[in-house]
């Protein structure tokens, strides 16, 4: 199963390397929450202080806020920002039954009969979640993440039988689905079940070209398209059988010579939400650059 958590920590790279431009890139426009996750991942940095600036994010209510997922503001707890949290806490190694116990309250509260999380951008009136329809690229990474750390509660029950039979009955999809799909797939409980329909999603993404193949030729990424390691961040996702070897080398590629002049990978913006603002778009560039660094480590492509 895929764990970024678990690659090995990255020696100092030189002044000019790809580690070392991007540390200064986080260091001078990064939040604290990002700066610390830098230090944790690359720099020997403890969890505690991660957790720390993580609990600035939490509401009473369980669920997290305060543009924890930088595209969306205002105070409201909404599921998009439980779920950047549970990101955060599984990285550091922080997801257990005891923290997540609050946020799965959060979950419940918010969910359709079905268990499934409202869409991004979305919030329940006074009255829950009814009337709002459960997502998939929503609840599948939520659900995902508290398998691959053990955690059980009442919520996960129903939420796992939705995104078996949502992902199960994909016949067209959204990179954004395929994604949040493959987050669930990686941990969930049954793995025969997971690895079946990890193959049929696979065929479905390279029949429906959801996929750059080719950088560097004809192929380039328009619309929604994603690169292989978009689907399989690690080499133990159940997503990197898809892909041959050349085609994931070609995709880390493109992926290492997307770092920008100022150390920085450049944001990708959320679905169903508006064009960011500066300021938003700058703390996404910080999240979505640990994200590379992590990838490229994790494949070995980190210098």
């Amino acid at each position: 199963m895929a764990d970024i958590a678990a690659v090995p920590l990255t020696p100092a790279s030189p002044p000019g390397g790809t580690l070392a431009r991007a540390e200064r890139f986080v260091w001078l426009t990064a939040r604290v929450l990002e700066q610390r996750l830098f230090a944790h991942h690359f720099r020997e940095g403890a969890a505690g202080p991660v957790e720390t600036a993580l609990d600035a994010y939490r509401n009473d209510d369980g669920g997290y806020s305060h543009a924890l997922e930088p595209a969306l503001r205002g105070p409201a707890s909404l599921p998009a920002h439980t779920a950047r949290a549970l990101h955060v806490l599984d990285a550091v190694g922080r997801c257990d039954a005891r923290r997540a116990e609050d946020v799965c309250r959060y979950l419940t509260s918010v969910s359709t009969a079905e268990g499934a999380l409202p869409a991004v951008g979305t919030r329940a009136n006074d009255g829950g979640a009814a009337g709002l329809p459960g997502s998939l690229s929503a609840t599948a990474p939520v659900v995902g993440l508290l398998h691959r750390n053990e955690v059980w509660h009442p919520w996960l029950f129903r939420a796992t039988d939705f995104c078996r039979q949502a992902v199960e009955s994909l016949g067209t999809a959204r990179p954004g689905d395929v994604k949040a799909a493959v987050l669930f797939l990686d941990h969930a409980p049954d793995r025969t079940r997971a690895e079946a329909a990890a193959e049929r999603l696979g065929r479905l993404v390279r029949r429906a070209r959801l996929v750059v193949l080719d950088p560097d030729g004809s192929d380039h990424a328009t619309g929604e398209r994603r690169f292989p390691h978009d689907y399989a961040p690690t080499p133990d996702s159940l997503a990197r059988a898809w892909f041959t070897d050349a085609e994931t080398d070609r995709s880390l590629d493109a992926l290492a010579a997307g770092q920008q002049d100022d150390g920085g990978w450049p944001a990708r913006r959320l679905p169903g939400t508006p064009e960011p603002a500066p300021g938003a778009l700058l703390e996404t560039r910080s999240i979505d650059t640990i994200e590379a660094l992590r990838t490229l480590t994790a494949y070995g492509r980190l210098a």
